[in-house]
């Protein structure tokens, strides 16, 4: 089993990833105690509206192997394959290479050293120099298919200008390493010459940030084409929602008939007082209506899922994987054995009143097999907490602090902690995790991973019990490393 990972996304958002094999299924539950002191609940917060807006499922072709060249390398030749084939082997690998170029930009800035980030660099940049000229290797001199390769070559080009650009301005000081930051500011240089050249791009986008920002998106969305699965979503309760409607209404205006019936045959004559009489019937039945359908329709729908996502190819149109979903508040007699215990190891002043609301994802692969060179799928999962802060209040007033005789203040902000457990698997094998989110009203502040539990399978623990005399040195020695 993959264990996921979670990291931080943006601002006030976070992602959770897992890769997947063919026929492959996952279930990811996620418990997060939000404090009282928040805001957040059924009545300021919908599950439903808060799904839509604000959780959301990217699914795509996974390699691990980034510096590779990049498995559909061979294939964008045009004779190589049919056509109809090559935009799809040519966005694979662009795809390929933005994916590698972001994780290897994003490792280089975490180092420190100059000497180190700037020989890093260097090497980074020879194997993207690389890269792009395989990929102009094979220009195609169909016009059908050159608008394809125009549009992956351009954006690459400028998708690798950006990238080192931002290592430069982001990186250790260059004292001492001119010569090293020249070659890198050379390769920038180079990339956009080579667009001006080939007129790529307006002067009117160029001059532009906003224009050229947001075409090199749609460009970066149009590679994406066969490679990031469709997405299509489905409401699973909409009939079942329409029915428990319907029958609370059939019940409801059953009872309202005997009433009016009732109150027609105790007057000779339509009087004033029959009219009031009934209108107070008809104005109590749409009070009681609406009350009595939420509260069936809520016990109903407690622990069924609610939507399905449907992942296909955007090519063949086949289907891919799908992915159940759940999302509601729950009452802490609901929560896990395990998790509840997990819960409970937090500090006694961390303990506060808290809304408990659950979110579950069973995801399952129905592909028999992947595209030739790819043997996973990647999933990712974003949650924006920005509706969970739309409460909070501003600011946090000042700390005063006594320096000898001279009183002295800053200011300080106000934080909130949200605590989140994340159980992966079955009941066979069990993998929990304990984090601690803190935020205030801008950002995310800090993702902290705290005390986690693990469950195996009770298949390998039998195994390890019929462990022979024989085998004990071994296993004891296994067991120590």
């Amino acid at each position: 089993m993959n264990k996921v990972q979670l990291s931080q996304d943006e601002n006030l958002s976070f992602k959770i990833s897992h890769q997947l094999l063919p026929q492959d299924n996952q279930r990811l539950d996620l418990y997060f105690s939000i404090p009282v002191e928040m805001g957040i609940s059924p009545s300021t917060l919908e599950e439903e509206s808060y799904f839509h807006s604000s959780i959301k499922s990217h699914c795509a072709y996974y390699s691990d192997q980034l510096h590779l060249p990049l498995v559909r390398s061979r294939f964008i030749s045009q004779t190589k394959g049919e056509q109809r084939d090559y935009r799809l082997n040519l966005n694979l690998f662009s795809y390929q290479i933005r994916i590698a170029l972001d994780a290897d930009i994003k490792q280089t800035l975490k180092i420190k050293e100059p000497e180190l980030f700037y020989q890093q660099a260097l090497e980074l940049a020879e194997q993207s120099a690389a890269l792009l000229k395989k990929l102009r290797r094979y220009t195609p001199p169909d016009k059908k298919l050159s608008s394809y390769f125009e549009n992956a070559d351009n954006y690459l080009s400028w998708h690798v200008e950006q990238s080192f650009l931002k290592l430069l301005a982001k990186g250790p000081g260059s004292s001492g390493q001119t010569e090293a930051r020249e070659q890198l500011l050379a390769l920038c240089r180079s990339e956009s010459s080579y667009r001006n050249k080939n007129q790529y791009n307006s002067q009117i986008t160029l001059e532009d940030p906003n224009r050229i920002t947001n075409k090199m998106r749609l460009l970066q969305r149009l590679i994406e084409y066969g490679v990031v699965f469709k997405k299509d979503t489905r409401s699973l309760d909409t009939n079942l929602k329409r029915l428990v409607r319907g029958s609370v209404t059939a019940v409801v205006m059953a009872f309202v008939m005997m009433l009016v019936l009732n109150a027609r045959s105790s007057f000779a004559e339509v009087t004033l007082a029959l009219v009031a009489l009934l209108g107070v019937i008809y104005g109590l039945r749409e009070i009681f209506k609406d009350d009595l359908t939420q509260l069936i329709w809520r016990k109903i729908q407690r622990g069924r899922p609610k939507w399905q996502h449907v992942f296909t190819n955007s090519v063949s149109q086949n289907r891919i994987a799908n992915e159940t979903l759940w999302l509601e508040y729950i009452n802490n007699r609901d929560l896990p054995n395990e998790v509840d215990k997990l819960f409970q190891k937090r500090r006694q002043q961390n303990k506060q009143a808290a809304r408990l609301l659950h979110f579950r994802s069973d995801f399952k692969v129905v592909a028999k097999e992947f595209l030739p060179g790819y043997d996973e799928i990647k999933q990712e999962i974003f949650f924006n907490l920005t509706p969970f802060v739309r409460f909070l209040k501003k600011g946090a007033g000042r700390l005063y602090s006594l320096d000898g005789v001279k009183v002295t203040n800053q200011s300080v902000e106000r934080r909130y902690q949200i605590n989140m457990v994340l159980m992966q698997g079955g009941k066979s094998e069990l993998h929990l995790q304990r984090y601690k989110i803190t935020l205030n009203r801008s950002a995310i502040i800090n993702i902290e991973a705290l005390g986690g539990t693990e469950k195996t399978p009770k298949v390998e623990t039998v195994e390890k019990q019929q462990t022979t005399p024989a085998q004990a040195p071994a296993a004891k020695a296994e067991k120590s490393a």
